[in-house]
This record gives C-alpha cells, sequence and structure tokens, in this order.
C-alpha cells in the first residue's frame, strides 16, 4: 500500500459521499487519520466511520438531504473546505439493452448527484472565498469504450462539468479536481443492474482482477487534492488510455474497434448458445 500522505498545514473540514464503502469509506479514512474533520455521508440510516468522523444520511438525488448535509456542515464544522462528490454506482450495457430506466437513473445518481452537491455547496465556497470541489468521474469520463454507453456518458458530463466550474469560481478562490480512476477492486459491482448480465459479467471481472484496492487509489487522489491538481489519473491504465488517445489516435481507434468486435462475437455466441 502506497504511504499516507503528509499531513496539511491546518486540520481542512471535509465531506465525503458514498463514505460507508469503497473508495469514499478509504478516503474519509485518509482525510481523518491526519487529523481532518470529516463529515461521512452515504444512504444508510448509519454507518461506522473512521474515529473522529461523524456520520449523517444522504441520498444525493434528494434536495432536502443536500440542504440539511449544508446545514450540518454550517452548524458543526463552520463551513467547508473540501466536497468529496464519490457517490455513484456502476453500469454497463450494450445500447439496445438499455431501456429509459435505466438511463434515468444512472444519470440521477452519476450526474445530477454530484451536480446537486456542487450547486448545493457553491454558494458557501464563494463566501467563503476558498475550498475545493472533487468530484470523482472515472477513466471512461475521458475515453468511451463501447457497451458501456450510461456510463461513459454521465462520467463525461462529470468531467465537462468539472472542468467548467474549474473557471466559474476559480476567481472565487474556490478549486476544483475531477478524478478519473481505471477499474480498481472495491464493491462497485454490487450496484450494478440486471440490464445486460453479459457486460456485466466483464466488468466485474475487470474489477475483480486489478492489482490496486480503494487505500491506493485514496492515497493518491488525496495527495493530488493537496496539490490542487484539476485532471487526477490514480492508476498506470488511465494515465496510458488519457494519453493513448491525445497523442496516439490510430493506436486508440484501433483499440476500442478491437473491444467492439469482440462484443460483436460474443453477442453471437449468446445468441445462438455457444459457449463465451
Amino acid at each position: 500500500m502506497s504511504p499516507s500522505p503528509s499531513p496539511a498545514a491546518a486540520p481542512r473540514r471535509v465531506l465525503v459521499t458514498g463514505g460507508a464503502s469503497g473508495l469514499g469509506a478509504a478516503l474519509a479514512a485518509r482525510y481523518a487519520a491526519r487529523g481532518d474533520r470529516v463529515l461521512v455521508t452515504d444512504l444508510a440510516g448509519s454507518a461506522d466511520v473512521p474515529a473522529g468522523a461523524t456520520y449523517q444520511r444522504l441520498d444525493i438525488t434528494a434536495e432536502a438531504d443536500w440542504a440539511a448535509a449544508l446545514d450540518r456542515v454550517r452548524t458543526d464544522l463552520g463551513g467547508l473546505d473540501v466536497l468529496v462528490n464519490n457517490a455513484g454506482i456502476a453500469a454497463g450495457g450494450r445500447i439496445d439493452r438499455l431501456g429509459a430506466d435505466h438511463w434515468r437513473r444512472v444519470l440521477d445518481i452519476n450526474v445530477l448527484g454530484a451536480v446537486t452537491g456542487c450547486r448545493t455547496f457553491a454558494p458557501l465556497l464563494k463566501q467563503q472565498g476558498s475550498g475545493h470541489l472533487v468530484n470523482i468521474a472515472s477513466a471512461a469520463g475521458l475515453v468511451h469504450p463501447p457497451a458501456m454507453t450510461s456510463y461513459d456518458a454521465g462520467k463525461a458530463a462529470v468531467v465537462a462539468l468539472s472542468e467548467s466550474l474549474r473557471w466559474e469560481l476559480g476567481p472565487w478562490g474556490v478549486d476544483v479536481s475531477v478524478v478519473c480512476p481505471t477499474f480498481f477492486r472495491t464493491n462497485l459491482a454490487a450496484s450494478l443492474g440486471d440490464d445486460d448480465p453479459l457486460m456485466n459479467t466483464v466488468a466485474t471481472r475487470l474489477i475483480e482482477k486489478s492489482k490496486l484496492g480503494a487505500d491506493e487509489i485514496a492515497d493518491r487522489v488525496v495527495r493530488a487534492v493537496d496539490a490542487k491538481r484539476f485532471l487526477v489519473l490514480p492508476d498506470r491504465n488511465a494515465k496510458v488510455a488519457y494519453w493513448t488517445k491525445r497523442l496516439a489516435r490510430p493506436l486508440y481507434e484501433r483499440q476500442m474497434r478491437g473491444m467492439g468486435v469482440r462484443i460483436h462475437r460474443a453477442e453471437l455466441d449468446e445468441s445462438t448458445g455457444s459457449p463465451a
């Protein structure tokens, strides 16, 4: 595991969404371990949190829950230094297997959840003249593999949201980071729906075979946020994918085309009952 980041100059006030498990829990633990004041939020009514942290239920799709979180921050913390919009769900599937309800759910959680968090806390951060919005997106927001349309579109929207807010809020002294990892070991696969079992199996395998876990990613994210880095590519695969698309476009297109061909073959096997 990577070493923990160096302590910040002064304790920060941090809110982490989706902080009861996975990357959110790892981030909350990193911040709390160095003495920051952390408010962990998630869907459960209660949850185990790191020593020194507090917990509040927050459904990121509910405006009232965000308003309650803002009140809690004002009352208990006296302001906010870092908002980590981490909560989200995994999604995947071939376009003809994904219905309107699937798209609404993915975009409501993965896009509008982050949007509402930013909308809720932007006035406070502007009033303070300081603060940092950290939006957890995905490498899928930068490179767009086939059979991941809803997830790709949602995470690309989070990247665009983050870049726009970087320029909009910068004059108020507010920093923005967008985090774009590839697959790492976490419980994210549990949030996959049953729209396309074939692609869910592929995604689950990629998550399970990753060499990196949430702790390693969290260490790198916290260090990048401390350095006020905008685009955070916390693993080697994310860096390779991003720079391949930017600097070696023919290779990138060949890789994406190859993925499409393999999905086509898998679908033919699926339709004929042949083993994948």
